[in-house]
């Protein structure tokens, strides 16, 4: 009997710190093309952590693995809203196709605290015609002061109701707490900026009043800088002017200096910020500015250096390598990972098959948008042209072997190469170890006849740099290519919540421009 009994202890306490958020729901008039993303709204990294397919009848199911109990963002059909999770919780979540997420009604164990949210929200979007914000900004300081003041006891009235109405837990109302402190913030930093500039005066400065007041908002700023990308905003707002400054006569001959190593040195010399604010203000600024897919290898490897040396925060640093690898892919000459698999007859497939010779992996799935007609046609090309000295792997992405079966007998029928599945999709082997999500599809890698990685992702076929390598890879001289020949409008790696602006580096070199 004592045995059962301790089994069934070490059951409880196993699901009691489970993570993973389990995930169903139906969207009337939804579509089997459009795919539902939940991602961390707090962190760093922003990258989906669920990609859940929706039936023919707009029913879903999944689940992912929640950091920690907050505010995720959920993504579908180019919009997005808020929804607030704990970890090891079921979300029952429904709606239109017209209108979701920007409605949704939850039912279940995640009800009062996404109702109470909801409810908040409301309420703002009401208020907010109420108030003539622009109009306040035009006045002398202490009515400003009066009328934002005035503003969040308004709002922190409405919270209160609100708790009595639904009551949420004390987490989720801590966040709207401070999520409303933190755009009250960012409004002041706005104000100061324009009666700065109004004043014509450099050495302008707000009163001790104004400035007591911002102190007070930021009271519980710890937790504000972990949870809340809106006072990140306003932290580097504040000190975007002093890192210019900055930025200006430490960047003078310095051609090659990034953004990201301007405000690492920069910040090592504030001694009043917290080395967690540190962490979480560098960290956006690295995303931003010098990780994005057309990075160059030699800043990749600065960036690397930032993140190994200088980030603290153990999550953070994580975090951010996943982005650098979910961005730049592997280092080249390191060894292709074997991953599990299948071809159409459920037989086994390994990538080291094609040791000897070298190999173009294609992921894909049926449901991308950039698939299809824009693709095939100059996929087809490729293939055709490099196929005597080269082999091509077309790895399929989609939720079901069945719907991998009838996608690659249609879709890339008569193209020459091994048409292979990854089980489970997104969640497969393969798109874990090879850092690929939806917004990466379709993408391309080439691997040299050695079984090493010849190159990184890439995500457009007539980028001129994946021509190079696979001339360089066969010995071959393709044909020139038109370079703007898009598989699809771009690698969107922004951040889905609403998140800080880089302080402008002022340096002569041009920065790569981040695609969208």
């Amino acid at each position: 009997m004592k045995k059962y009994l301790l089994l069934f202890i070490i059951a409880v306490f196993a699901m009691s710190c489970s993570k993973k958020v389990e995930v169903k729901g139906k969207i009337t008039g939804g579509s089997p093309l459009e795919r539902i993303e939940f991602i961390e709204a707090s962190g760093v990294a922003t990258l989906p952590l669920a990609n859940i397919g929706i039936k023919n009848d707009g029913t879903f199911t999944g689940s992912f693995e929640a950091p920690k109990s907050g505010m995720y963002v959920i993504s579908y059909g180019g919009k997005q809203n808020l929804v607030y999770l704990k970890s090891g919780q079921a979300l029952n979540i429904s709606g239109n196709g017209a209108t979701f997420p920007t409605e949704y009604i939850i039912t279940g164990d995640a009800k009062k605290n996404n109702d109470f949210f909801l409810a908040t929200q409301k309420y703002l979007g009401n208020y907010a015609q109420t108030v003539n914000i622009r109009e306040l900004m035009t006045k002398d300081e202490k009515t400003f002061l009066k009328g934002i003041q005035k503003v969040e006891a308004d709002v922190k009235k409405n919270i209160d109701e609100n708790v009595k109405k639904f009551n949420p837990d004390n987490a989720v109302v801590e966040w709207k707490k401070n999520d409303i402190a933190s755009t009250i913030l960012t409004v002041m930093a706005q104000y100061e900026m324009m009666q700065k500039q109004m004043s014509g005066n450099p050495s302008f400065k707000v009163t001790k009043a104004f400035t007591d007041y911002e102190n007070k908002l930021q009271e519980n700023k710890d937790e504000m800088v972990k949870e809340s990308p809106a006072y990140r905003s306003y932290l580097l707002s504040k000190m975007s002017p002093d890192f210019q400054k900055y930025a200006e006569a430490n960047s003078k001959g310095k051609t090659d200096i990034t953004t990201s190593e301007l405000f690492n040195q920069y910040l090592k010399g504030k001694k009043d910020i917290s080395q967690l604010t540190k962490d979480y203000l560098l960290a956006f600024v690295m995303a931003q500015s010098d990780m994005h897919p057309s990075t160059p290898e030699k800043t990749a490897e600065k960036i690397k250096k930032i993140i190994d040396e200088d980030i603290k925060d153990a999550t953070i640093k994580e975090d951010l390598k996943k982005i650098q690898f979910a961005i730049n892919g592997f280092k080249i000459g390191e060894q292709a990972p074997e991953a599990s698999l299948i071809k159409q007859d459920g037989k086994a497939y390994k990538l080291s098959e094609n040791k000897g010779k070298p190999y173009m992996i294609t992921f894909y799935a049926s449901w991308n948008p950039y698939i299809g007609e824009a693709t095939v046609p100059v996929l087809k090309e490729v293939v055709n042209f490099y196929k005597s000295k080269m082999n091509f792997v077309f790895v399929n992405l989609d939720d079901t072997k069945e719907q991998f079966v009838k996608t690659s007998n249609t879709l890339l029928k008569g193209l020459t190469g091994v048409n292979v599945y990854g089980e489970g999709g997104l969640n497969s082997d393969i798109a874990k170890k090879y850092g690929v999500y939806g917004f990466k599809l379709p993408c391309f890698i080439v691997v040299d006849k050695e079984g090493k990685i010849a190159s990184k992702p890439f995500f457009n076929l007539g980028d001129p740099d994946l021509v190079t390598v696979l001339d360089k890879q066969t010995g071959l001289s393709a044909p020139k290519v038109n370079p703007n020949v898009q598989l699809q409008s771009g690698l969107g790696m922004e951040p889905a919540t609403a998140q800080p602006a880089a302080p402008q580096q002022p340096a002569p070199q041009q920065q790569p421009a981040q695609t969208k």
